[in-house]
């Protein structure tokens, strides 16, 4: 047996160690899979974390049909316009994200939507370099792995729209009382810009600036055409 190989197997406890992480990178990949399951509905971290808090929280999963097309038009140009075209990263916009990084200057989020959905499910929400080396094979895979429709369905099932709110349905009746299929265009495009800060940014009680980057959402949505055609083509 080679010394290297000896010295790890005399250490049990580091074996285990190194196993158990091995197991925690991997166990991501292996659930991207499972989710291909239309009947399994995903929990994200930030909803695991108020389960052991005690906190609770409100989450109604709704299938794709389930939810207005005005909403998905809204996200998509809100969060993530090239969605139906890139591979799960966005590589220019990184790249430029990069470059203003190492200039020191201030960066845009930078994040697709499987980059968010990637992050949701299995990272931490802080922002750091770490989460982000992470981030990006898992979002390069579940775009592959996942249809655009079930990625798009697993997103906005997940994402938090306030305080222990999380998915369309929830957040559709906590801020506007209708459900998510019954969303208008000013409700969807309210909805949307609130994602990048659903704590602060309130939807149903929105100040003038949320109200001014609802109207840009709004008729970018109107013509969305081409750009949401991997969703309903």
């Amino acid at each position: 047996m080679p010394a290297r190989r000896r010295w790890f197997e005399d250490r049990p406890v580091l074996k285990r160690i190194v196993l158990g992480l091995l197991a925690v990178l991997i166990l991501p990949y292996a659930l991207i899979f499972l989710y291909l399951l239309p009947f399994i509905h995903p929990v994200s971290t930030l909803m695991l974390r108020d389960l052991v808090l005690l906190r609770g929280y409100d989450r109604r999963w709704v299938s794709l049909d389930e939810i207005s097309p005005v909403l998905v038009q809204s996200v998509m140009m809100s969060e993530d316009g090239q969605y139906c075209f890139h591979g799960g990263v966005d590589w220019a916009e990184m790249r430029m994200l990069v470059e203003d990084t190492l200039k020191g200057q201030a960066t845009r989020g930078g994040s697709t939507i499987p980059m968010q959905t990637a992050k949701n499910l299995f990272l931490w929400n802080s922002r750091s370099f770490v989460r982000k080396a992470m981030e990006l094979p898992l979002a390069v895979t579940t775009d592959f792995v996942l249809s655009k429709r079930r990625l798009m369905e697993i997103y906005l099932n997940i994402a938090e729209w306030g305080p222990g709110i999380y998915g369309i349905e929830a957040a559709a009746q906590h801020h506007f009382k209708v459900p998510a299929s019954k969303l208008t265009r000013r409700q969807a495009s309210l909805l949307a810009v609130s994602l990048p800060n659903p704590i602060d940014r309130k939807a149903g009680k929105p100040g003038r600036g949320l109200r001014r980057l609802a109207g840009v959402i709004e008729r970018r949505a109107q013509g969305s055409g081409d750009y949401i055609k991997c969703i309903y083509e």
